[in-house]
């Protein structure tokens, strides 16, 4: 009923690929040049770009790590200023002892920072 009959499966003889002529090399050779300057620009980039981009993101995370160490210190003081406020005895500071307060956190402060600066005399000092 209605079938088309299929058709022969021979195709033309192709010729085998021909040598490369000289037109042929002289057109790919601009194709070839961009290629080879690109790929030589790309790879002076990785090594120009590739180390200045590492220590701009190292510096970027020091700054955001830095800032945030001094916010969390911050935060920190202010919070011990206020548990000292409310837990110190009104009978030896008397009713208004936030003074005393910021001056146990200041004299703790200062001997850490005393302590730390000798440990960095220590260190520079070959003797």
């Amino acid at each position: 009923m209605g079938r088309v009959p299929t058709m022969a499966t021979t195709s033309p003889a192709t010729p085998p690929p021909a040598s490369p002529t000289p037109a042929s090399v002289d057109r790919d050779w601009p194709a070839k040049a961009t290629e080879t300057i690109v790929e030589q620009v790309g790879k002076i980039r990785d090594k120009t770009t590739g180390p200045a981009l590492k220590v701009a993101r190292y510096a970027v995370f020091a700054a955001f790590a830095v800032s945030l160490g001094t916010v969390a210190l911050i935060i920190f003081v202010i919070g011990a200023v206020r548990a000292l406020d409310v837990y110190l005895p009104d009978a030896v500071f008397g009713e208004t002892h936030t003074w005393a307060a910021h001056s146990i956190i200041g004299l703790v402060l200062l001997l850490a920072g005393l302590v730390i600066f000798a440990r960095k005399a220590r260190r520079r000092d070959p003797a």
